[in-house]
């Protein structure tokens, strides 16, 4: 008779960022004899129905969140979908619970893996007796940036007196009482704090996540232990079951059988042709930019953006979300500035990205710094122009230009001539050539990281022995 598979129930946060690390996890589990369950919200399995391709073992179900179906789920709506999913979401997620347990179609439920901010699904999994893991997609500084929110409250830097101190240099006030963190203003901190409104949702669903993660049988983080050491070692005095299985992409790319390929949950339509345009350019010689799957620009960020990247005379890559601006930016990129980049500017709607950043002719990447975009350029050694915009993003910019040596970044006011010069700096200049050689660097560590008898490795390999154990 064939022993009974472990199965392993998973579930992201509803957002591009989330599902991306989340589904390469579900991958590598399936790929180690793991029956999976995947869950999407109602919404997004929708969007998602053409390209949602299972197999008997690895499978979709959905949960509701709450919101109506009329809500576009942007970045705007984020804290209405904080105030549903942990209710309609609960609630939605306890029945999926039940109906699998009762049905015969499936192996009983071994553990859940749950995104570190989807935290109402440990009351469920306690209330079934059931395992749980919680994957925190961010950065380990990210979170431990979240970890120090309620330090920040107690403190006395949340919430802000009033508005005056976003602006009147208050920001860049140094948080010296984080030995982890040297160096650290303000600024940095995921941007949740930037609020006068001590109830703010944002920053309370947050701070509220960290702090129920305690409840899990263990955390997962998509990074590696060189990277990030001397922040790990301080969230490890709050998670001592704390392991580090990145980047997940590198990981996957070495365990997971290609049969699985065919597995995806693209929010938006890849364009792979700009694969093909990237093939006749010399190698490192293209702009990458990407600002993400759910940040806006205003139409006067996108000009300057484009007419910055139009005056750097480098060839480019640039994926426009047709969400990027809000209303539309289409009369922007006008025939002039199409003309100004004809022959050498390629604008697509979404693409690859991870095949993109391996693509031996690009050079560097103007980037909003989420932490997928983040550790898959450290994975290619593609040394970063840094443009944050919220959550923490800020953070990982810090790291990167502060730490890591792999990035430069831009004010947020952007201005068309610093976008030329940065881009001009970062793919001819001395600085950019620093940067290149020490995000090579990290590359290899990256590799031997995800290698047999690396830390991520390991790691991976304890937590799937732990899993079918329990």
């Amino acid at each position: 008779m064939e022993p009974v598979k472990p199965h392993a129930v998973c579930i992201p946060l509803p957002a591009q960022g989330h599902i991306n690390p989340m589904l390469k996890l579900a991958k590598l589990l399936h790929s180690k004899g793991f029956h999976i369950t995947f869950v999407h919200t109602e919404f997004n399995y929708h969007r998602l129905l053409d390209s949602l391709v299972g197999s008997p073992d690895f499978r979709f179900e959905t949960i509701a969140d709450g919101l109506p179906s009329t809500n576009p789920r942007g970045i705007q709506d984020l804290p209405d979908l904080c105030l549903t999913i942990p209710v309609e979401g609960l609630c939605s997620f306890r029945e999926l619970i039940r109906r699998l347990n009762a049905s015969s179609d499936v192996p009983p439920i071994t553990c859940i893996i749950s995104d570190g901010v989807m935290s109402f699904t440990l009351e469920v999994a306690e209330e079934f007796g059931i395992p749980e893991m919680v994957l925190f997609t961010p950065s380990a500084c990210g979170m431990l940036g979240y970890l120090h929110f309620e330090d920040l409250k107690e403190r006395g830097y949340f919430p802000l007196k009033d508005e005056s101190e976003l602006n009147n240099g208050y920001l860049d006030t140094e948080i010296e009482w984080i030995p982890a963190m040297k160096g650290v203003r303000l600024r940095d901190f995921p941007t949740f704090i930037r609020t006068t409104n001590p109830h703010d949702v944002m920053f309370n669903y947050n701070m509220q996540s960290v702090n129920n993660a305690t409840k899990a049988d263990a955390v997962l983080l998509n990074t590696f232990d060189d990277l990030e050491r001397q922040v790990l070692d301080a969230i490890k005095t709050k998670f001592t079951n704390l392991f580090t299985i990145g980047p997940l992409s590198l990981l996957h790319r070495q365990l997971c059988p290609t049969n699985l390929d065919s597995i995806h949950s693209n929010l938006w339509k890849q364009d792979a042709q700009c694969l093909a345009w990237l093939d006749k350019w010399e190698p490192g010689s293209v702009v990458y930019v990407n600002f993400g799957s759910l940040i806006t620009v205003t139409p006067q960020q996108l000009r300057e953006f484009a007419w910055g990247l139009a005056d750097s005379k480098y060839p480019f890559l640039w994926v426009i979300r047709a969400d990027l601006v809000p209303g539309g930016g289409e009369d922007i990129l006008s025939e002039e500035l199409m003309a100004a980049i004809s022959g050498r500017g390629l604008l697509v709607g979404w693409c690859p990205q991870e095949r993109v950043l391996s693509h031996p002719c690009v050079g560097g990447f103007l980037t909003h710094c989420g932490w997928n975009s983040t550790i898959e350029s450290v994975c290619e050694g593609v040394p970063l122009v840094c443009w944050p915009f919220f959550a923490e993003q800020q953070m990982n910019c810090f790291y990167c230009c502060r730490e890591w040596g792999i990035g430069m970044e831009i004010d947020s006011d952007v201005k068309r001539d610093k976008v030329e010069s940065l881009v001009r700096e970062l793919m001819e200049g001395v600085k950019g050539n620093g940067l290149r050689l020490k995000a090579m660097d990290w590359k290899k560590k990256a590799e031997a990281a995800t290698s047999p008898h690396g830390s991520s490795y390991i790691n991976f390999h304890n937590i799937v022995m732990q899993l079918k154990h329990k």
